[in-house]
């Protein structure tokens, strides 16, 4: 079921504010669609460019620092923007656990829409 998920440019934004909102830092995602996830106060110091919804279920099945930068490398995405000044961000997505139960009622929701 979740090899053949389509999420929508919507609610992967949704998704994306739920697991990213808490952190302390202003960054972005720029989503398959052109469509622009801002979080965080102020001007993002960096914005990820997720290419695809395949990439993005990846993401969100494990949003660890080490998935990010195996994405970057494979070109799955890009990052822009000032990568000193997005440490921070490195740093708080490090402090993100989701549970078994909250990336499966995550990627439920992106199943129903």
């Amino acid at each position: 079921m979740i090899g053949m998920l389509h999420p929508s440019p919507a609610a992967a934004a949704r998704v994306l504010r739920e697991v990213f909102g808490h952190v302390q830092a202003s960054f972005a995602f720029r989503l398959w669609d052109g469509r622009e996830v801002r979080l965080g106060a102020g001007e993002p110091a960096c914005t990820a460019v997720i290419k695809t919804p395949g990439t993005f279920l990846r993401l969100v099945r494990d949003p660890s620092p080490r998935n990010f930068a195996e994405a970057y490398v494979e070109t799955e995405i890009d990052l822009e923007g000032d990568l000193f000044a997005a440490m921070p961000v490195a740093n708080a997505v490090e402090e993100i656990h989701l549970s078994p139960w909250r990336k499966l009622r995550l990627l439920l929701s992106l199943w129903r829409g």
